[in-house]
Formats: C-alpha cells, sequence, structure tokens
C-alpha cells in the first residue's frame, strides 16, 4: 500500500475555532493558527534517529555538527553517523539493549552525549537523562519511576547511582571501543513505532513530588518538521553566506537543550553545547567565537544580556530563545532596547503535555514589543494542539 505524508487538518476547518486565538468551544482544545506541515504516515515504523537522519542533504554538511564549548573538540555529520550505528550494534550485540529498555543517562555535556542519544532512540531504546548534580537520594527516586536495564555515567558521576543498575561509563575504554565500531556483527533490527516512546523526563517538582512524562517520537518528529518546514529558504540562507550555529545554553539533560540539540542535528546545523555551566560571560564569548546565530537561554542570562556594558561581537545573532520560566516585559524591554536587530522569542515547553512547543515573538523589526502579553496559544507550533481537562 502506498504511503502518504499526514497533514494534519487545519483549524479553519471547524466553524467552532475563534480564529483569534485557535479556541474550539466544544472540544474545548486550543489549536496551533500556524499552517500544518506534512507529517510521515502514522503507521510507518520510524525512530526520531531515522526521521534525523533522513531530513540531511547529501552530500552531508561540511560544518561541524556538534561542538563542545569547554574543550572546542568537535565531531562533524559523517563521524557522528558512523558513531550513531557503530554505537547502534554495540548496544545491541554488547549490552543486550532493545527496543521498550530504558536507558538511564547521567554526565555533563560532552561530545558522546548526541551519537549516544540518537543510537539509543535507533534502537527503540528509551532516553531517561538527569541532572549530574543530583543526590543519591533524588537519582534513586528518578531510577524507581523510569525502571532502567542499564546507565551510561562518568566515572565522576557514577557513585551517586543505585547500585544495582548495571552501568557503563562513558569514559572508559569499552564505551570508546563501541564508538569506533566494536560491536561485532549487527543483528535485524527491531521495529520502532513513531508513538513508542523515546524519552522519559521528569518535572522539577515545584509542584510536588517530581514526576516522569514519557514523550514519543512521533512528539520530536512533528516538532522538528515544523522547523524544517519553516527555516529559510536556500535562496535567502546563500544570500547570508553564513552557516546556522546555535549555541545551547541549556543542560542537554534539560527538556530544552535536548531539543534544540536534536533539531540541530535534523536541519544540518552546528550545535554548540556547554551543558549549562560557565555563566553568561562565557556563553557570550562562546556566541562570539562561533559566530552564532541562536542562543538559546534562560531569563537570568537574557536580564544580564540586557545590562551587558564590555565590547562584544554579536553581529551574527540572529535571535535568542528565553525559555525555563517567564520573561518579565521590563526584561525585554531593556533587551530590545540594547539588541534591536535580535529577535527574541519566549519558548515554553510542557514536558507533562506530550512537549507542547510555544513561542512567543517578542520583538524583531516586524513584532512591536506591546504584543509580549499576547496570549500564547495562538504562537504554538505547527501540528500542536492543547485540551482543557478542566
Amino acid at each position: 500500500m502506498e504511503e502518504k505524508a499526514v497533514v494534519p487538518p487545519p483549524p479553519s476547518t471547524s466553524p467552532a475555532i475563534d480564529p483569534r486565538s485557535g479556541f474550539d468551544a466544544v472540544s474545548r482544545t486550543f489549536h496551533s493558527l500556524r499552517p500544518s506541515v506534512p507529517l510521515p504516515a502514522r503507521n510507518r515504523p520510524l525512530s526520531f534517529s531515522s526521521y534525523a537522519i533522513s531530513l540531511l542533504p547529501s552530500p552531508l554538511p561540511p560544518l561541524p555538527a556538534v561542538v563542545d564549548a569547554a574543550t572546542g573538540d568537535a565531531l562533524s555529520f559523517p563521524d557522528l553517523l558512523s558513531q550513531i550505528h557503530s554505537l547502534a550494534a554495540a548496544l545491541r550485540t554488547e549490552a543486550g539493549l532493545s527496543k521498550g529498555h530504558v536507558a538511564f543517562i547521567l554526565c555533563p555535556a560532552r561530545l558522546d552525549v548526541p551519537p549516544l542519544y540518537l543510537a539509543l532512540l535507533s534502537l527503540g531504546t528509551v532516553i531517561s537523562a538527569a541532572n549530574p548534580a543530583s543526590t543519591a537520594a533524588e537519582l534513586a527516586r528518578l531510577v524507581g519511576l523510569s525502571k532502567p536495564r542499564i546507565a551510561f555515567a562518568t566515572s565522576e558521576t557514577a557513585a551517586n547511582l543505585p547500585g544495582d543498575v548495571p552501568t557503563i561509563l562513558l569514559d572508559s575504554p569499552q564505551f570508546r571501543s563501541f564508538l569506533a565500531g566494536g560491536g561485532g556483527e549487527v543483528p535485524p533490527e527491531e521495529e520502532v513505532g513513531q508513538m513508542d516512546v523515546a524519552v522519559i523526563q521528569y518535572s522539577s517538582g515545584t509542584t510536588g513530588m517530581v514526576k516522569a512524562a514519557a514523550l514519543s517520537h512521533l512528539n520530536f518528529i512533528a516538532m522538528v518538521a515544523g522547523f524544517h518546514a519553516s527555516r529559510k529558504l536556500p535562496a535567502e540562507r546563500r544570500r547570508r553566506e553564513a552557516p546556522d550555529v546555535t549555541v545551547v545554553g541549556a543542560p542537554l539533560f534539560h527538556s530544552m537543550g535536548l531539543f534544540f540539540l536534536l533539531k540541530g542535528i535534523a536541519l544540518g546545523e552546528t550545535t554548540v553545547v556547554m551543558g549549562g555551566g560557565g555563566g553568561v560571560r562565557v556563553m557570550l564569548r562562546v556566541a562570539e567565537k562561533y559566530r552564532a546565530t541562536a542562543l538559546t537561554a534562560s531569563p537570568p542570562v537574557v536580564v544580564a544580556m540586557a545590562r551587558w556594558e564590555e565590547k562584544i561581537d554579536l553581529a551574527a545573532l540572529e535571535y535568542v530563545i528565553c525559555g525555563g520560566a517567564p520573561l518579565h516585559e521590563a526584561a525585554a524591554r531593556r533587551f530590545v532596547s540594547r539588541f534591536p536587530a535580535v529577535e527574541l522569542r519566549q519558548v515554553v515547553i510542557y514536558i507533562n503535555t506530550s512537549l507542547l512547543f510555544v513561542y512567543i515573538c517578542l520583538n524583531s523589526m516586524r513584532h512591536q514589543i506591546y504584543k509580549y502579553k499576547l496570549n500564547f496559544y495562538k504562537r504554538k507550533k505547527e501540528n500542536n494542539s492543547l485540551k482543557l481537562l478542566r
């Protein structure tokens, strides 16, 4: 049977939907007002890894795929894909991982984390990453929620893991051999469905005990599809003569850090990972060094940028993505005044609602700051909806 791309119906097909807010009073659901983008046929077996690799051009981009800001080391797209395939084979044969297993990951930002994430996703193994600064008691709680088959850590972080969880150290000769292709003969792959769980993430605990939220491969596929459809046209990109470089200030275990890492790889961009450390000064110097076109930041970073007085060259910077908490309007105004040519975007990621992704454009040459308080439902990314349950 011929497969066809699934295009979600536009919200305007229902007369009950408010064209200003996207709210359907009948179903009590907010719909995105952005045009829907095609998605792979829902019944087609497809992991996020396979989808991401399918979006890459041939030949592969000549620029680095991932850069470690702390060391300056970089991983090219050919090397990244080679490590993904080698690691997936080794984890199947040597570690016995397969579809439905959970891998608990406890390590700082490293160049071997991106191939690990994508190798696990290609197997249908669920990623469950946690903050390396967590205490042993906190980690025991998270391990109890996710019930991992295996853990990946470093020699510095492994000590806080429960002793009954088998652990592979990323800084060990064993793992280095996995990356280099030491997995032996590759057994047949299991089919991974788009609705299969891809990632388990954890709530912050601000409303009580920490809770786990499961996200599917389709959640990530749908979000990346929206970015892929809305990215700049090739002709415009050539005129700019500058590659897309995103400095990810959020840790890779955080929802924003994880998503922008995966998005950058899928779109053939360069992603510079910082792991959430170093402070504002280091982050801005990294953005200057790598001619960043985008920067992910928390509200305190945006506030500090607005007050920045030292000389710095951020001429390549096109937009700052602010997430993790709401940004106060006054802080947004100060940022607009300090960086008038940079678009400031507030992003809200709700992991408890299957990676609902909301953008609010706070400023640019085309948007006015007084729209800051615009109802955020109008800005949801493509293929997203939000239903009120109460």
